[in-house]
């Protein structure tokens, strides 16, 4: 074995830690204006900005004057619900069809998979407002512009190629071998399917739907162009804020927005691992 040149280790760790000190700087550029967000929201002043209390860490400078407004204004209140009861709906239609139709591509007779493949995953390429300009135009040939029916279903469109990409992931590491074993034992398909595939798939499924959950909760250009004054969700009410009374109470709605995005994050990263212990586990 040659041996190398006594620079080479010099070079190794200069482009190894230079590599680790960009990512950081990176990270750094998109995470610091998202917390930044975070001490704004307890400012006591009505302003965009840090105070000179604030920055003295002055304790009457700071306060949940902005945390509590959003409970007691009634227009906050109705879209967090709209938020909630929308996305919880959009992702239950969204988990069905896109594993239904992730474990149809993942079936080696599909003809034209690719084809369709590109097709249930557009939504994702083409641009936002192109699919709200389409969606608007289709629905009010059917009353269902400014419905909560027409803005779920739009939603649901959004958030079925998240799902479709999850399950096809889980049903990657899937042995098909386990399903003909259930059928070989006298099982019917169904009851195969649902006691075999669904519990192995199950966290790519649930992950998927977290996923479409998140893509209508934080969804605006679709509701601007369908929804109405009743189905005004968290976004449209910040959007609305920001044109029309500024107030550090959309700091306050960001930063609960943040703490929720954490928290799905972690749930994602948790059901990851457990897809992947019983991946190990089938095998």
């Amino acid at each position: 074995m040659k041996h190398l040149p006594p620079y080479f280790g010099f070079w190794h760790y200069l482009g190894h830690y230079g590599l680790r000190a960009t990512a950081f700087l990176v990270l750094a550029f998109l995470m610091v204006p998202i917390l930044i967000i975070i001490p704004l929201s307890f400012n006591t002043e009505p302003y965009f900005s840090f105070t000179e209390g604030m920055l003295a860490l002055d304790p009457a400078a700071y306060s949940t004057r902005w945390y509590a407004n959003i409970f007691n204004d009634p227009k906050w209140m109705i879209a967090i619900r709209n938020s909630f009861v929308i996305g919880f709906a959009a992702a239950l239609i969204s988990t069905v069809l896109g594993t239904i139709a992730a474990i149809g591509l993942a079936s080696p007779v599909m003809p034209f998979k690719r084809l369709i493949m590109a097709l249930l995953l557009s939504p994702m390429i083409v641009p936002l407002i192109i699919i709200a300009a389409g969606m608007f135009f289709f629905y009010s040939r059917f009353n269902l512009v400014g419905s909560y029916t027409g803005l779920i279903l739009a939603h649901a469109a959004l958030g079925v190629p998240f799902v479709i990409i999850t399950v096809t992931a889980t049903l990657a590491g899937f042995d098909r071998s386990l399903y003909n074993a259930g059928l070989s034992m006298g099982a019917r398909p169904l009851k195969a399917f649902w006691d075999i595939v669904i519990p192995l798939i199950r966290p790519g499924v649930i992950s998927g739907g977290l996923f479409a959950f998140i893509t209508s909760f934080d969804e605006v250009v679709v509701v601007l162009f369908i929804a109405g004054p009743e189905q005004r969700t968290i976004p449209r009410q910040m959007f609305s804020g920001l044109r029309e009374q500024i107030n550090p109470t959309i700091l306050a709605v960001a930063t609960l927005l943040i703490l929720t995005s954490i928290a799905l994050l972690v749930t994602l990263e948790m059901l990851r691992r457990r897809s992947e212990r019983m991946r190990t586990t089938a095998h």
